[in-house]
């Protein structure tokens, strides 16, 4: 007996409709958006780990001389260029002096002409002094009247008055005189301390005012780093701690520094802490001051603590926490961040125990309700 025909196609139809539903049914499962999510995973260790500080600054010179006029006037001479070697005491340059030498030869000729007149003032309170005693041993014998011998010793009253006036006078010369040669003195731009010639803010033939900076000068081996730090991470920066100084210039490689000092007042608008590097020794060739340079301030080493990579880090309705492996499942568990340092570790006061295992990476973003599948490596994610 023969089967329908129909019944025949109807067979024949189902026998090609349910291998291709079961095939792509195993095809979703495995490979589409059914599929399990591939994850890598770790386990939580105890370790104690060496916390760092990354910052940015700036190349700066602790101490800056800027060297010019007392007095507004015209810069005469300049002996030193920028990236000049001075020493200390040494002479930079000179203003213009106009009439100030003229003005001390002429206090010096009036100081003269008050010499004369003390001399010849002494020279009558001398004389003064003979006629008041003459005429008091005259009053004595009754030769001559009181009226006579008071008239002399008023003469030695006003001959000692004038010796004084002019001796005060002579000293208020000698003082404006000592005036001017110090003004004079100051018209020479005289380095105060050893060190390089940075800036030269005016040439010969330059008008400057009082103050005006001529030349400026630093000493090399108070260089730093004025550096900038993010106050979120800056717990336990301190001076005396190591650092490593890495010039825009240096191609890679890290200078020995240290702190020398936090700054006590940080930086409300950047919500940065600040604080000056150090180098232990000065570089060579000097980086140019301004230069960038990045920081690497090591940290004293923390206690033992559960400790996982800083990757395994995601944030889930607004907590921050990881994926934990339970029996083949994820659940996502909030955790308590401690510090981290620069490989990428974070130590976790609480929400881990040791021992645990968490996802690392996953190749889509997880859900309670994600199927996992623990690979050793996701192509085209990081190790």
């Amino acid at each position: 007996m023969k089967m329908p025909r129909i019944r025949r196609r109807t067979i024949a139809l189902v026998g090609v409709v349910v291998p291709l539903a079961a095939l792509f049914v195993y095809v979703a499962l495995r490979s589409g958006p059914l599929a399990p999510v591939a994850v890598t995973a770790t386990t939580v260790e105890a370790q104690a780990i060496a916390p760092a500080l990354a910052g940015i600054g700036t190349v700066q010179a602790r101490y800056t001389y800027k060297i010019g006029p007392t007095a507004a006037g015209r810069v005469k001479r300049l002996d030193v260029h920028v990236g000049d070697a001075v020493a200390a005491g040494q002479v930079l340059g000179e203003m213009d002096a106009v009439d100030l030498d003229d003005r001390i030869r002429a206090q010096q000729a009036a100081i003269s002409s008050a010499d004369a007149a003390i001399r010849q003032t002494e020279a009558k309170q001398v004389y003064a002094q003979a006629q008041a005693r003459r005429y008091q041993e005259l009053l004595a014998v009754r030769f001559i009247s009181e009226e006579i011998a008071a008239n002399k010793r008023q003469e030695l009253a006003v001959a000692d008055a004038a010796l004084g006036a002019a001796r005060s006078d002579a000293t208020r010369l000698r003082a404006d005189l000592q005036a001017l040669q110090a003004q004079r003195g100051n018209l020479r731009l005289i380095t105060p301390v050893g060190g390089l010639v940075v800036t030269r803010d005016a040439d010969p033939g330059t008008t400057v005012v009082a103050g005006q900076a001529v030349v400026e000068v630093i000493d090399p081996a108070t260089l730093w780093i004025d550096t900038r730090f993010d106050q979120i991470s800056a717990q336990g920066l301190a001076a005396g701690l190591p650092a490593q100084i890495v010039l825009r210039s240096g191609r890679g490689a890290a200078l020995p520094g240290r702190v020398q000092r936090v700054e006590p007042r940080a930086d409300a608008v950047t919500e940065e802490t600040l604080a000056k590097i150090v180098f232990d020794a000065p570089p060579v060739p000097l980086p140019p001051i301004g230069e960038l340079a990045e920081l690497t301030v090591h940290l004293p080493p923390l206690p033992v603590a559960p400790t996982i990579p800083n990757a395994a880090l995601v944030t889930v309705g607004g907590k921050r926490g990881v994926w934990k492996l339970t029996d083949g499942k994820v659940d996502f568990v909030p955790v308590v961040l401690g510090r981290a340092d620069l490989d990428g570790r974070v130590q976790v006061p609480q929400g881990l125990a040791v021992g645990e295992r968490i996802v690392v990476y996953s190749e889509r973003t997880l859900t309670a309700q994600s199927r996992i599948n623990v690979v050793e490596r996701i192509p085209g994610v990081a190790p």
